[in-house]
């Protein structure tokens, strides 16, 4: 007895629709929590790198206000921390050169980091892939988790950067910190630290975000644990 045949339309694979960035976002904050020993290092590197920008850019905008002011006790205090109150506006180079180079790690740091999450996890790509999952999916979760770990990691830099700098001040320069502390420019300080580290954290996600989504759903699969 003949099979019945199959009509083209049965035999066509029904469309894959794009998943939502919530979806990817639950997805990604699930691999966070799993992981968080992990993703915990990976945000000590970013958290480091940003702590210490936000501390240069804090400790300069404060000293460059106690310099404007021009006291008598307080040029002294300032001279004895070791600023040149005639040039006190000018960046060291090798201040300049020590942030750098800090952002440098951070973001080999987040690439190698999610580099790894993404070889320990082949089969878990695979699985996805086989049951359906479109690349930008996977391109998706792996964004989102290393914007996560960065933007979480620069937070928490931002606070310990803005903490340690207000408090050297003070043990520095006493009452005047607190007293004369230029708001308008610590925000400013807080916002450039902010947008360098999600930054940093954005660009670090997309080799491999693009890498874990150009693996082969067979090949992915035949990788042993």
């Amino acid at each position: 007895m003949d099979e019945p045949s199959l009509s083209p339309s049965s035999r066509e694979i029904p469309d894959q629709y794009p998943i939502p960035w919530s979806v990817a976002f639950q997805v990604s904050w699930a691999g966070v929590r799993r992981r968080i020993f992990r993703s915990a290092i990976t945000m000590l590197g970013v958290v480091l790198a940003i702590a210490l920008l936000t501390y240069m850019l804090i400790t300069e905008s404060v000293t460059d206000a106690l310099v404007a002011l021009n006291l008598d006790d307080l040029n002294l205090l300032l001279q004895k921390a070791g600023v040149d109150i005639f040039s006190a506006s000018r960046v060291d180079s090798m201040t300049i050169l020590l942030i750098v180079l800090s952002l440098i790690t951070c973001l080999v740091g987040i690439i190698n980091a999610m580099l790894m999450s993404v070889t320990e996890r082949i089969r878990e790509i695979g699985t996805l892939k086989c049951l359906g999952a479109l690349d930008s999916f996977i391109v998706k979760s792996y964004f989102i988790e290393s914007s996560l770990q960065g933007f979480l990691g620069t937070l928490l830099g931002m606070i310990i950067g803005l903490v340690v700098a207000i408090l050297i001040a003070t043990i520095h320069y006493g009452r005047y910190p607190l007293a004369h502390f230029p708001w308008g420019d610590a925000l400013s300080a807080l916002g450039i630290a902010a947008l360098i580290g999600i930054l940093l954290s954005i660009v670090a996600s997309i080799a491999p975000a693009y890498w874990a989504a150009r693996k082969e759903p067979v090949e992915a699969m035949r990788v042993e644990e």
